[in-house]
């Protein structure tokens, strides 16, 4: 998967394909309304990229104090755009 046009016609399958990382599976959950198990998957990791994707899934969340805590450790602020760039911003990124 390469573009972000495949990404977002795979949220029309029933899994994610195998070969997402972990952040773009939580992307993908999250695409498909389920804000729960996207959170499950990057709330233990550490890294930028998983921090980037917790901190956006806080701010949908409108837990925004959280969400800033995490924008800090992925090193970003919380952006002022729509929640679907920003969804789009960050598939595109690790994709």
């Amino acid at each position: 998967m390469k573009t972000l046009i495949e990404f977002k016609e795979s949220l029309n399958l029933d899994q994610p394909i195998g070969e997402l990382c972990v952040q773009l599976k939580s992307l993908w959950y999250d695409g498909k309304g389920d804000w729960y198990q996207a959170h499950a998957l990057v709330d233990q990791l550490k890294d930028q990229g998983s921090a980037w994707v917790h901190a956006y899934l806080h701010r949908k969340e409108g837990d925004i104090w959280n969400a800033d805590y995490w924008y800090s450790k992925a090193r970003h602020i919380r952006p002022n755009l729509s929640l679907q760039k920003e969804w789009e911003q960050l598939v595109l990124h690790l994709l």
